[in-house]
């Protein structure tokens, strides 16, 4: 199983950019499809997006789709989430996630019987206007 560390999180103005970063640990990381994730204050957690376990695949949200980038560098052990043209309401934790099966990434918020496999800790992302 492979341990998740997030960075790059902090604070921007509305309009800017941040990439964020998933380091994962351990010799399996290319067996996992990866998830990104996101919890506002008093809200559930939502989908941002996903990328399949080779990175030639990757699945969005509409409310990030043509924003937000996810890309892989299997030789690094890491999984990044580029985010253009932030805005207020993008603000909330951002989590990074782990699961040998995409589907389970991809319907982890509307299915309440799927398990993610391994989460990060999260990083905070403020956008401010």
């Amino acid at each position: 199983q492979v341990q998740l560390v997030e960075s790059g999180g902090g604070l921007v103005q509305a309009g800017g950019s941040l990439r964020l970063s998933c380091a994962a640990s351990g010799r399996t990381f290319s067996s996992y499809a990866m998830g990104w994730f996101r919890q506002a204050p008093g809200k559930e957690r939502e989908f941002i997006g996903a990328i399949t376990r080779s990175g030639g695949s990757t699945y969005y949200a509409d409310s990030v789709k043509g924003r937000f980038t996810i890309s892989r560098d299997n030789a690094k052990n890491t999984v990044y989430l580029q985010m253009n043209s932030l805005a207020p309401e993008d603000t909330a934790v951002y989590y990074c996630a782990a699961d040998p099966t995409l589907h389970t990434l991809v319907v982890f918020t509307t299915d309440k019987d799927t398990t993610v496999e391994v989460w990060g800790q999260g990083t905070q992302v403020t956008v401010s206007s």
